[in-house]
């Protein structure tokens, strides 16, 4: 097995984030921990070896005074043998080694580790999680988070392992030497400590703040250029960079406080590295002078002081980088470790659908408001039945599909399919036994044949094209060539689809919905928004889909839907007829007005109605 290997970069972490830091690091770095162990060992040895590089130092030189230029050499071989040894060949390989587990084994692994963890639990968050956050923001939520966690656990066994162990070594040595230099020692760690403790915490809060307000900046600048068409539509450029400026100001007004903070903290720490050489010099040089140390124990002293201030420098930056990243994960913490609001239930079953026969009991939901949504819906769907969904604006159709799919739970009462309380089963599972064309189809950035796959990812290329060829949209996908080149099922449909039409997205939806083949069916306006004769052609194509299946399907438009089986009319979030069409038409109510009315438009709004 290759070293960069060791730790499995993709592995789950069992159960929800944490909203305590350790617990949350824990969460992230679950399966990877002996390794970090066994590369903070080798930090820890590397740091042993600095100390022991003064040490050798120190020995070499008082031989050389001792024995003089003459036999030096002679009498002192061995120790020079072993001299070389250390410095090209034990040290040099420790810390190849050190570097190895930490550029090629950590480093690479624990970022995607925890970005691909992250990513899952988003993933599962119902859709009001993502409804009320800028879809960019989330996303950058998540690097940073990852990003931030992956830079602090490097930073730790390259950095603050070898500095403790350096330290440690340091203070040992110095007390061979002579007790009070360690004492010296002691006391500037004392003081770079108090220096380190005031600083961070405010750090760490100013780091907070500017990651915070990056992710503002960053999810700006992703919405205006998701909804660019919009914009340049309503000529406001100019507005959306005010958007844009109004957040970039914030983030640098953030940026520059953590500036000053940062530019403060290193001055007091260069003063405070400053006073290390000349304390521990001074302290060797005066027992030197009363015949209290050797010139080898100036050296290693020396070389210690020295190696201790440069990496004071260093291992503060790191610090104060660590308690950065820290802030950054407490931000990301706030917003990605949120708790599911939409969760199955233990040992969830998973649904299998014989007829599928769809029931609403007393089914109420206002989205946690007082209006709006839907309210005592009682309805029972046989299996195979079409049913046409009419309503103003406002209604409760959409509100009555999203509580099928369960994208939303039931505030009260109770779905049920095949005799299947849909609380009781797998959101998945659920949600894999229904199809569904909507009017603002989604569309990959990815090739027509990777959007049609959708629908059913094992499928071969013969199901592929034999779906399209049902959805009347074969010969328009081979005609299909992006700005790379690529052609026909090859080629990619761009960001939303932008690059089809409306009518040419609806078949690409339509061959994924066939594709998919689920016994329930839902159409939310699918052809609401095209033309009458890209309308009559997804018509047609709506036969095959609709083969077979129970059908649930929403309407602005009349004539879409008036050969269904039944069709139910809802009007304030409750169904106030129901019939054939007609039968509806017979009753002379809402929908035969709406009919009247309509003439082939839309439906009115509810004031309209009204």
């Amino acid at each position: 097995m290759k070293i960069s290997n060791l730790i499995n970069a993709f592995q789950h972490s069992d159960g929800p984030p944490p909203q305590s830091l350790f617990a949350f690091f824990q969460w992230c770095l679950s399966g990877a921990g002996l390794v970090i162990l066994v590369a903070a060992f080798f930090s820890v040895i590397v740091g042993a070896l600095e100390v022991i590089s003064a040490l050798i130092l120190g020995v070499i030189i008082d031989q050389a005074l001792d024995a003089g230029p003459g036999a030096f050499f002679a009498q002192h071989w061995l120790a020079l043998t072993i001299f070389i040894l250390f410095f090209i060949g034990i040290r040099p390989g420790f810390i190849g080694i050190s570097a190895l587990m930490n550029s090629a084994v950590i480093g690479p692994n624990l970022y995607p580790m925890v970005l691909s963890r992250l990513h899952r639990w988003t993933m599962g968050q119902s859709v009001s999680f993502f409804d009320n956050d800028f879809a960019g923001r989330i996303a950058q939520k998540q690097m940073q988070t990852a990003r931030a966690v992956t830079d602090v656990m490097v930073e730790l066994v390259t950095v603050v392992a070898f500095a403790l162990a350096s330290i440690i070594g340091a203070v040992l040595l110095l007390t061979t030497i002579d007790w009070r230099i360690s004492i010296i020692l002691g006391l500037w760690l004392v003081g770079y400590i108090f220096l380190i403790r005031w600083f961070i915490p405010r750090v760490r809060k100013k780091s907070s703040a500017r990651a915070n307000a990056r992710t503002m900046v960053s999810g700006q600048v992703i919405d205006t250029i998701t909804n660019i068409k919009t914009v340049k539509l309503f000529a406001h450029a100019d507005h959306e960079d005010r958007a844009a400026l109004n957040a970039m100001d914030v983030f640098r007004n953030r940026a520059v406080d953590f500036g000053y903070l940062s530019a403060g903290f290193r001055f007091a720490l260069t003063a405070l590295a400053g006073l290390l050489p000349v304390f521990l010099i001074g302290s060797a040089l005066l027992l030197w002078t009363n015949n209290l140390a050797s010139a080898g124990d100036i050296a290693a002293t020396g070389a210690i002081a020295l190696r201790i201030a440069q990496m004071s420098n260093f291992v503060s930056f790191t610090l104060m980088g660590i308690y950065a990243n820290i802030g950054e994960i407490e931000d990301g913490i706030r917003t990605l470790n949120r708790p599911y609001s939409l969760t199955d239930i233990k040992d969830a079953d998973t649904l299998s659908i014989n007829e599928s026969r769809i029931e609403f009991k007393d089914v109420t939901f206002t989205y946690g408001r007082k209006e709006g949504g839907i309210a005592d819906i009682n309805l029972t769907i046989k299996p195979g039945e079409k049913l046409g969904i009419v309503g103003a604006s406002g209604a409760g159709k959409s509100t009555l599909v999203a509580l099928l799919l369960r994208l939303y739970e039931c505030e009260k009462g109770a779905i049920f399919i095949d005799g299947h309380n849909i609380r009781d089963v797998g959101q998945e599972s659920l949600r894999r036994q229904i199809g569904m064309v909507t009017q603002e189809t989604a569309m990959f950035n990815r090739s027509a044949r990777d959007n049609i796959l959708y629908g059913q990812p094992g499928a071969s290329e013969d199901q592929i094209i034999e779906a399209t060829q049902k959805a009347e949209a074969h010969e328009f996908v081979l005609g299909l060539q992006d700005h790379k080149g690529r052609s026909g099922y090859d080629a990619f449909l761009g960001e939303r689809g932008v690059k089809l039409s409306g009518g040419q997205r609806q078949r690409i939806a339509l061959a994924r919905a066939i594709l998919k083949d689920a016994p329930i069916l839902v159409l939310d306006e699918a052809t609401s928004a095209l033309d009458s004769e890209v309308e009559a052609s997804i018509q047609r194509a709506l036969v095959h889909v609709m083969t077979g299946k129970t059908v649930l399907a929403i309407a602005h438009r009349l004539s879409t839907i008036s050969q269904m089986d039944r069709i139910i009319v809802l009007e304030n979030g409750a169904i106030v007829e129901q019939g054939t069409h007609q039968e509806l038409l017979e009753m002379d109510g809402v929908y035969a007005r709406y009919w009247h009315r309509q003439s082939g438009a839309f439906l009115p709004s509810e004031e309209a109605a009204e």
